[in-house]
């Protein structure tokens, strides 16, 4: 419990089901560090109880009659900016107007269960708290300022890469890796990422970003070969690791336990990088809750790999950068708008490019 001299976390709670409504004041209730000022069973009675008890955080159901929660948040992120956590549906249509509401400036979401739902929504209890937590700190309509000019990158002619990337990330990723892989060019190295997700929003979420982004974007398949140009997004249900065989990488995948509380774990993907790429390898650590890729982080460091967290002022949640940075497992902390610069850079800086101006320095 935290001191008793700080304010409980004010929480209005808008869902069009009284069930919920309910379970969800009940469960965020139970945390002594958070109090539910409110609840509205619409947007319209929502809006008059935002403005009546100026809560922290509001938790706003996906799919409301009368005016969807996505309208409703872009209504509340142009008048008010203001923590927001989505209550979805573990359904392919609930996945993408989520994805959809984390652009817009939602902070996090929950999926709520689909099945036996006033047991299975206990279950998801202390998740829904230490969201709601995190949220009240997030840095709510930082990520929407307009990002400093690039300079522009130099393309090299270039005749195949001989290096990995690798990316972990967590709450305000969605929105964070969007912002890197928009950044870096289409022929880009092969680049692997664990983004904390359940399964069908992974799904979603690859096809969001092969439509939007210059590289090919997909779920990453068991056992297939990884090629340049290409991303490869751990699926919500399984770890996702790199794995060698003969002189080809592929993508390795395993539904076993969670690992930092967490499958896919950002830990595992990147112990395997430090195991089997080494040194030729570069890693990203993004926003997000928790202290998932630290250790892995280091691991990689240690291997001889470069290794990149995005910095404090630009993260939503800096949380697993911050812990990746005090264990000592990041090089170089840059802010999201220049992350793309540097995973390039890192992976042109090899024995390849020796040959290059010493004097090129990769700006921060």
């Amino acid at each position: 419990m935290g001191n008793h001299m700080s304010k409980p976390i004010r929480v209005l709670i808008v869902d069009d089901s009284s069930v919920i409504r309910q379970l969800l004041t009940l469960m965020l209730s139970a945390d002594p560090e958070i109090e539910v000022v409110g609840t509205a069973s619409d947007p319209f009675v929502a809006r008059d109880r935002i403005k009546a008890l100026n809560p922290d955080v509001v938790t706003l159901d996906v799919e409301m009659p009368g005016m969807d929660g996505v309208t409703f948040l872009r209504k509340i992120m142009a008048l008010r900016p203001m923590p927001v956590v989505m209550v979805s549906t573990l359904t392919q249509a609930g996945a993408e107007t989520t994805l959809e509401a984390l652009e817009i400036g939602a902070v996090d979401f929950i999926a709520k269960p689909t099945v036996d739902v006033s047991n299975a929504m206990i279950g998801i209890a202390a998740e829904l708290q230490a969201k709601v937590k995190a949220a009240a700190h997030a840095r709510v309509g930082a990520r929407h300022a307009p990002a400093p000019a690039r300079a522009p990158r130099i393309e090299k002619p270039r005749n195949g890469w001989d290096k990995i990337i690798a990316i972990g990330a967590s709450t305000g990723g969605v929105e964070a890796l969007k912002v890197v892989l928009m950044d870096m060019p289409a022929d880009c190295p092969p680049v692997l990422i664990t983004q904390h997700m359940p399964p069908r929003f992974t799904a979603a979420f690859a096809e969001r970003l092969n439509r939007e982004c210059p590289m090919k974007v997909s779920e990453a398949v068991h056992n297939e070969a990884i090629e340049p140009s290409h991303v490869y997004i751990a699926p919500g249900s399984h770890h996702l690791e790199l794995t060698k065989v003969g002189s080809t990488y592929r993508c390795c995948l395993n539904d076993g336990p969670t690992v930092s509380g967490h499958r896919p774990s950002v830990d595992v993907l990147f112990r395997s990088v430090a195991r089997v790429a080494k040194g030729a390898a570069v890693g990203a650590i993004l926003t997000g809750m928790g202290k998932d890729g630290a250790e892995g982080l280091l691991e990689m460091r240690n291997a001889g790999a470069t290794t990149l967290g995005q910095d404090e002022p630009s993260s939503l949640i800096y949380g697993m950068p911050r812990v990746a940075f005090e264990r000592g497992a990041v090089m170089h902390q840059h802010s999201l708008s220049r992350i793309a610069d540097a995973l390039i850079g890192a992976c042109e800086t090899d024995a390849k490019s020796h040959k290059r101006d010493a004097g090129t320095v990769h700006a921060g």
